[in-house]
């Protein structure tokens, strides 16, 4: 088992890597040329800038029984369809009951933006966002070793 993560903008970055420290577990970063990461402990990926190339490099890597951290539900379905678990940021665990209900959010959202209707914006993360991350995140760790 290895932890991937979809490291552009991906705020919870540090508790990912103490958890992977904690438990011993591989952990790969995938990040575009746009994004400074450096870690000792870490293997980055560095791909070129571009639509889907960092998604695609981290779904590249990823096997059945691993653990991917993506915010995009796309990424998240992909890696289901390997078996491999899915969390995002939030510690909203991806399952496959509810990643089509996710992706259908999802598409209803590009609707309303291309037609340039009002759509909420998630607000700004909190200490109480990372804590629930970390306690959902470490759940699923344990769950998968």
């Amino acid at each position: 088992m290895k932890i991937l993560v979809d490291a552009d903008g991906c705020p919870v970055k540090d508790i990912i890597l103490k958890v992977a420290k904690e438990h011993g577990v591989e952990l790969v970063m995938v990040k575009n040329v746009c994004h400074e990461i450096y870690d000792d402990y870490a293997k980055i990926i560095t791909v070129e800038k571009g639509r889907d190339v960092a998604d695609i490099a981290l779904i590249n890597n990823t096997v059945n029984g691993d653990i991917v951290v993506t915010q995009d539900y796309g990424v998240a379905a992909l890696a289901l369809a390997k078996k491999a678990a899915a969390i995002n940021q939030n510690g909203l665990v991806y399952t496959d009951d509810n990643i089509e209900g996710l992706l259908m959010k999802r598409y209803m959202n590009q609707q309303m933006r291309k037609k340039h209707k009002k759509y909420s914006k998630t607000s700004k993360r909190s200490k109480d966002d990372d804590k629930i991350f970390e306690l959902k995140f470490k759940e699923l760790v344990k769950s998968m070793l």
